[in-house]
Protein backbone atom coordinates (compact mmCIF):
# COMPACT_ATOMS: atom_id res chain seq x y z
CA UNK A 1 0.00 0.00 0.00
CA UNK A 2 2.79 2.46 0.74
CA UNK A 3 3.93 2.06 -2.53
CA UNK A 4 0.81 3.35 -3.87
CA UNK A 5 0.42 6.11 -1.42
CA UNK A 6 3.68 7.34 -2.52
CA UNK A 7 3.39 7.33 -5.88
CA UNK A 8 0.11 9.10 -5.84
CA UNK A 9 1.68 11.35 -3.05
CA UNK A 10 4.64 11.99 -5.37
CA UNK A 11 2.76 12.74 -8.88
CA UNK A 12 0.20 15.16 -6.33
CA UNK A 13 -2.90 12.68 -7.25
CA UNK A 14 -5.68 13.25 -5.05
CA UNK A 15 -7.35 10.38 -3.63
CA UNK A 16 -9.36 9.31 -0.37
CA UNK A 17 -8.01 6.49 1.57
CA UNK A 18 -10.47 4.06 3.27
CA UNK A 19 -9.21 1.32 5.98
CA UNK A 20 -11.80 -1.49 6.50
CA UNK A 21 -11.24 -5.46 7.23
CA UNK A 22 -10.23 -8.04 4.36
CA UNK A 23 -12.52 -8.15 1.69
CA UNK A 24 -11.68 -11.42 -0.57
CA UNK A 25 -15.14 -11.49 -2.49
CA UNK A 26 -17.94 -8.95 -4.34
CA UNK A 27 -20.50 -10.10 -1.54
CA UNK A 28 -17.72 -8.86 1.78
CA UNK A 29 -17.45 -6.03 -0.38
CA UNK A 30 -21.01 -5.07 -0.71
CA UNK A 31 -20.76 -5.19 3.07
CA UNK A 32 -17.33 -2.94 4.01
CA UNK A 33 -17.87 -0.58 1.76
CA UNK A 34 -21.32 0.33 1.76
CA UNK A 35 -20.37 3.85 3.06
CA UNK A 36 -17.21 4.11 0.49
CA UNK A 37 -18.11 6.24 -2.47
CA UNK A 38 -17.82 5.89 -6.18
CA UNK A 39 -17.92 2.76 -8.89
CA UNK A 40 -17.32 -0.37 -6.87
CA UNK A 41 -15.04 -2.63 -8.55
CA UNK A 42 -13.88 -5.91 -9.11
CA UNK A 43 -10.59 -6.61 -10.49
CA UNK A 44 -9.58 -9.72 -12.80
CA UNK A 45 -5.88 -11.30 -13.28
CA UNK A 46 -6.41 -13.07 -16.53
CA UNK A 47 -4.37 -15.04 -19.19
CA UNK A 48 -4.57 -17.13 -22.60
CA UNK A 49 -4.77 -20.93 -22.70
CA UNK A 50 -1.71 -20.81 -23.85
CA UNK A 51 -0.05 -18.31 -20.84
CA UNK A 52 1.57 -15.86 -23.09
CA UNK A 53 -0.55 -13.25 -22.61
CA UNK A 54 -2.10 -11.59 -19.41
CA UNK A 55 -4.52 -9.22 -18.42
CA UNK A 56 -5.80 -7.15 -16.17
CA UNK A 57 -9.68 -6.69 -16.17
CA UNK A 58 -11.40 -4.12 -14.32
CA UNK A 59 -15.01 -3.88 -14.24
CA UNK A 60 -18.02 -2.86 -11.97
CA UNK A 61 -18.26 -5.09 -8.44
CA UNK A 62 -22.21 -5.93 -9.63
CA UNK A 63 -21.28 -6.98 -13.23
CA UNK A 64 -20.85 -10.66 -14.24
CA UNK A 65 -17.69 -11.28 -16.34
CA UNK A 66 -17.99 -13.22 -19.21
CA UNK A 67 -14.87 -14.77 -20.36
CA UNK A 68 -15.87 -16.23 -23.27
CA UNK A 69 -16.99 -13.10 -24.99
CA UNK A 70 -14.09 -11.21 -23.83
CA UNK A 71 -11.26 -13.88 -25.53
CA UNK A 72 -13.52 -13.40 -28.67
CA UNK A 73 -13.07 -9.68 -28.49
CA UNK A 74 -9.50 -9.45 -27.81
CA UNK A 75 -8.51 -12.33 -30.36
CA UNK A 76 -7.04 -14.64 -27.80
CA UNK A 77 -7.69 -18.43 -27.02
CA UNK A 78 -9.80 -18.98 -23.61
CA UNK A 79 -9.24 -16.92 -20.68
CA UNK A 80 -8.62 -17.94 -17.33
CA UNK A 81 -7.56 -16.76 -14.33
CA UNK A 82 -3.68 -16.88 -14.08
CA UNK A 83 -1.87 -18.42 -11.36
CA UNK A 84 -0.58 -15.95 -8.07
CA UNK A 85 2.54 -17.12 -9.13
CA UNK A 86 2.08 -15.01 -12.31
CA UNK A 87 -0.36 -12.50 -10.84
CA UNK A 88 3.85 -11.67 -8.65
CA UNK A 89 5.34 -12.25 -11.41
CA UNK A 90 4.00 -9.36 -13.60
CA UNK A 91 1.86 -6.96 -10.72
CA UNK A 92 3.88 -7.90 -7.87
CA UNK A 93 0.12 -8.83 -6.23
CA UNK A 94 -0.99 -11.70 -4.23
CA UNK A 95 -4.56 -13.09 -4.46
CA UNK A 96 -7.01 -10.92 -2.91
CA UNK A 97 -5.42 -7.37 -3.86
CA UNK A 98 -5.82 -7.77 -7.41
CA UNK A 99 -5.99 -3.65 -8.77
CA UNK A 100 -5.46 -1.49 -11.79
CA UNK A 101 -2.48 0.28 -8.67
CA UNK A 102 -0.46 -3.27 -9.62
CA UNK A 103 0.25 -1.89 -13.09
CA UNK A 104 2.40 0.36 -11.37
CA UNK A 105 4.38 -3.35 -11.54
CA UNK A 106 4.57 -3.65 -14.92
CA UNK A 107 7.09 -1.77 -16.07
CA UNK A 108 7.64 -3.80 -19.54
CA UNK A 109 3.81 -3.22 -20.16
CA UNK A 110 3.15 -7.23 -20.33
CA UNK A 111 -0.22 -6.67 -18.77
CA UNK A 112 -3.11 -5.51 -21.00
CA UNK A 113 -5.38 -3.27 -19.03
CA UNK A 114 -9.17 -4.00 -20.01
CA UNK A 115 -11.70 -1.34 -18.53
CA UNK A 116 -15.40 -1.48 -18.62
CA UNK A 117 -17.09 1.46 -20.08
CA UNK A 118 -18.97 2.05 -16.87
CA UNK A 119 -16.09 2.74 -15.06
CA UNK A 120 -14.31 4.33 -17.47
CA UNK A 121 -17.56 7.71 -17.36
CA UNK A 122 -18.20 6.94 -13.67
CA UNK A 123 -16.99 10.16 -11.76
CA UNK A 124 -15.53 8.17 -9.03
CA UNK A 125 -13.53 4.76 -8.68
CA UNK A 126 -12.64 2.84 -6.15
CA UNK A 127 -9.35 0.31 -5.98
CA UNK A 128 -7.61 -1.53 -3.35
CA UNK A 129 -3.96 0.29 -3.07
CA UNK A 130 -2.49 -3.54 -4.07
CA UNK A 131 -3.67 -4.95 -0.43
CA UNK A 132 -7.59 -6.17 0.18
CA UNK A 133 -7.65 -4.19 3.56
CA UNK A 134 -8.43 -0.41 1.77
CA UNK A 135 -9.80 1.35 -0.50
CA UNK A 136 -8.26 4.02 -2.50
CA UNK A 137 -11.21 6.46 -4.34
CA UNK A 138 -10.08 8.89 -7.18
CA UNK A 139 -11.79 10.87 -9.35
CA UNK A 140 -11.97 9.84 -12.82
CA UNK A 141 -9.45 12.36 -14.04
CA UNK A 142 -7.07 11.50 -11.08
CA UNK A 143 -7.55 7.88 -12.60
CA UNK A 144 -7.05 8.52 -16.06
CA UNK A 145 -3.42 10.69 -15.37
CA UNK A 146 -2.73 7.65 -13.18
CA UNK A 147 -2.56 5.56 -16.36
CA UNK A 148 -0.93 7.42 -18.39
CA UNK A 149 2.19 7.78 -16.02
CA UNK A 150 2.07 4.06 -15.23
CA UNK A 151 1.85 3.86 -19.59
CA UNK A 152 -1.01 1.65 -19.55
CA UNK A 153 -3.93 3.38 -21.71
CA UNK A 154 -7.23 0.68 -20.63
CA UNK A 155 -8.72 -0.91 -23.47
CA UNK A 156 -12.36 0.72 -22.81
CA UNK A 157 -15.18 -2.67 -23.12
CA UNK A 158 -18.24 -1.45 -23.73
Amino acid sequence: MNTVLQFLDHHQIDYQLYHHPPVFTVEEGKKQKIHIPGAHTKNLFLRNKEKTHFFLYSLPADKRADLKSLAKLLRVSRLSFASPDFLWQYLRLKPGSVSPFGLLHDKTCQVKFILDKALWEADLVGFHPNVNTATIVLKQTDFRHFLDLVDHQPYVLS
